[in-house]
């Protein structure tokens, strides 16, 4: 049956590494009849993990798609990653979830990628819900946790609306709170009671008390029927929940476990409250878009113009590109033509599918608010927005964090440098959040991204697609020299080997500029003893030694070189002899007046928990760092930390900042700067 945007739901499951996410959506799948037995993580047979990497690390990479039929709902399931390292996955998929729900390990409880996202979450005003997993564990502890979320997350709005029957292995239901029903779990499957346990009797009534005092404040009416002696029903109590989740002011709490010995307890109920209180895509506040420099909505119509926006892509190893896409407005048909905002260019729907982990399932159309993907459309890439021809709209693309860990590399055989090249477009393709360049002046290929991890499984996944190896260097930093003082210098070059030869004299006058002033050739030659049309070769032979380097072998910049006098010979003076003479002064004054080395300096910001803020600062003078400034940092019980830090000191930096803080720290570092080194570090350098 085809879904109707009012039934379907797009939920993505988020929160950290380690939570639970893959196995709930597992869960989900079973008890929707998706999957006859549920995978593991382990064992890596899960639906939502299909890549060889993801298997070896008992983790997930990327996001995953997972569709499910729920009674006359359509649930597309999107299954993320928890670790930070791969945000980028995590960005794509808020951009088409209609609700979060943050699974939360009822063990641990909160932890710094939970806080991150639901800060994220926040400033977006994206629907949330929580989950509370794993309460069959020893040590869960609800009530512990509860206090963790609404000191972390929010002092207002959150609201249980289930209790935990048990604790620990002991833990078989739960009592809703909106029904005062109760759930049971004890052969597998649930079994609903309207006679509470006596050990939570009393605190449930008086939970759903607050319950009810919280909600029905979502609804005017109701609310007054409330303050008149009226108690709302359950089916009023839901729709008022409803209305809180849709506007992001309520965020309902439920309890339950993925993965337990007898199958899994309470999934069936977020199941349900994904559809019932949950916002369809028709109730969110539209896409917002770009037409003619104007801002305009998409509403979320089937009737609508067509507009999709691609927040995925992948290769597959069986029908190569596959790019994933959510329809915003209108009704997409296979074989229909869409233009791609970006480049102008037709793309013909071809093969149109519904992804479920490594399963496509054909399609003939998708609906507005739905999720698909199309097959082998070459040049879409993520963050592309498809249009129906006439309706020129531009959704903004993905919002990816700039990459703070970049390490450098290069195949082991040289015979494999074109196909690294083809191997690591394809790579960036794939996870945009990656990027890749060429530094000019250390002549390496460097790979920037979130941290090591996510560094380390590009490559991985280059050795296992393209049987490339690929070899890690150590990241070269770009350090430059100067002169220090001015000198006034010959350069001379004369050869003779029989017949013509060659001869060229100058007298040059260098002088140090300010930093980053880069180089000025001054022509100052008067009666010709030096021939105009010779001149610029002087400057370009200046420019192409400062270019091979200095005494320290560094590139040489911000300096002045004024071209003062000259001899040439009428045979012998060429370009050639007149390039080698000013390579030969700008040799000479780098002797005679000596040269600094300099090292680029960065411009940090790191925001990170109060209570680790001396230690961090410690970190950052012990990396040879000057701390500028302090301030509030955006999220509760934090602070930012400016400081001009040298780049060499931060190859390890996003590693060691989530060290220090437990992964709730975060940097940005730009080049602020060159500085000159002193003689005892230029002799550290050069022992290395």
């Amino acid at each position: 049956m085809e879904p109707v945007t009012d039934r379907i739901r797009n939920v993505a499951l988020v929160g950290h590494a380690g939570n639970g996410k893959t196995m709930l959506a597992e869960a989900l799948l079973l008890r929707a009849g998706v999957l006859g037995r549920m995978g593991s993580v382990e064992g890596g047979t899960t639906a939502s993990d299909t890549e060889e990497e993801e298997h070896q690390r008992g983790q997930s990479l990327s996001l995953s798609v997972l569709p499910f039929s729920w009674g006359d709902h359509h649930v597309n399931l999107i299954d993320t990653p928890g670790y930070a390292d791969f945000a980028g996955e995590v960005e794509a998929a808020l951009r088409v979830a209609d609700l979060l729900v943050f699974v939360i390990d009822a063990v641990a409880g909160v932890q710094s990628e939970d806080e991150r996202l639901w800060r994220v979450a926040s400033d977006r005003g994206i629907p949330r819900m929580i989950f509370l997993n794993k309460m069959d564990r020893d040590r869960a502890d609800y009530d512990r946790v509860l206090g963790e979320i609404r000191e972390r997350f929010s002092p207002t709005g959150i609201e249980p609306v289930e209790l935990p029957v048990g604790e620990a292995a002991d833990f078989h239901g739960v009592a809703d709170l909106v029904t005062e029903h109760v759930w049971l779990y004890d052969s597998g499957r649930a079994e609903e009671r309207d006679e509470l346990p006596e050990d939570i009797a009393a605190r449930e009534h008086l939970d759903h008390e607050h319950l009810v005092e919280d909600v029905v404040e979502q609804d005017d009416s109701l609310l007054e029927r409330y303050l008149e002696g009226e108690q709302p029903t359950a089916e009023e109590l839901e729709r008022a929940l409803h209305e809180g989740v849709d506007r992001a002011v309520v965020f309902p709490v439920l309890v339950g476990s993925a993965v337990g010995p007898g199958g899994p307890v309470a999934v069936d109920r977020l199941a349900e409250f994904i559809c019932h209180v949950g916002p369809s895509p028709a109730e969110v506040p539209p896409a917002v878009a770009e037409a003619a420099g104007d801002v305009v909505e998409v509403p979320c119509d089937p009737d609508g113009p067509a507009v999709a926006f691609v927040f995925k892509t992948a290769t597959d190893p069986y029908v190569g590109q596959l790019s994933m896409f959510k329809v915003l407005s209108g009704t997409v048909a296979v074989d229909d033509v869409l233009i791609d905002a970006r480049t102008g260019e037709k793309q013909r729907l071809h093969g149109l599918v519904r992804v479920r982990g490594a399963e496509h399932e054909p399609q003939t159309r998708v609906v507005a608010g739905d999720l698909a993907a199309v097959t082998k459309l070459i040049g879409l890439a993520a963050g592309d927005t498809l249009v129906a021809d006439g309706f020129p709209v531009r959704v903004p693309p993905l919002e990816l964090a700039e990459p703070v860990h970049a390490v450098a590399i290069a195949s082991a055989s040289q015979a494999d440098e074109d196909k690294l090249a083809m191997a690591l477009q394809k790579v960036l393709h794939d996870d945009p959040s990656l990027r890749v360049l060429h530094d000019e002046e250390t002549g390496q290929t460097v790979l920037r991204g979130a941290g090591e991890t996510q560094l380390q499984v590009a490559l991985e996944r280059i050795t296992r697609r393209h049987g490339i190896e690929v070899e890690v260097r150590p990241l070269a930093v770009a350090y430059r020299e100067t002169l220090v003082a001015p000198a006034e210098v010959e350069g001379r070059h004369k050869k003779q080997s029989g017949g013509r030869g060659q001869f060229g004299v100058v007298q040059v006058r260098f002088e140090p500029l300010e930093r980053g002033a880069g180089f000025e050739f001054v022509d100052a030659v008067v009666g010709g003893a030096v021939p105009r049309n010779l001149i610029p070769a002087v400057e370009k032979g200046i420019v192409e030694s400062m270019q091979r380097g200095g005494p320290h072998g560094y590139r040489v910049v911000d300096l002045r070189a004024t071209l003062l006098d000259g001899k040439h010979h009428a045979v012998d003076s060429d370009e050639a002899s007149f390039k080698m003479a000013g390579s030969i002064a700008l040799r000479a004054a780098l002797e005679a007046a000596g040269s600094a080395v300099l090292e680029p300096i960065s411009l940090v910001e790191v925001t990170v928990p109060t209570d680790a803020q001396g230690e961090v600062i410690g970190d950052v003078n012990a990396r040879r760092g000057q701390v500028t400034g302090t301030e509030v940092g955006p999220g509760a019980g934090e602070v930012t930390i400016h400081a001009l830090v040298p780049a060499a000191e931060l190859t390890s930096y996003a590693t060691d900042v989530r060290s220090m803080t437990h992964g709730r720290g975060r940097f940005r570092a730009t080049f602020d700067r060159y500085e000159a080194m002193s003689e005892q570090l230029v002799e550290r350098l050069a022992d290395r």
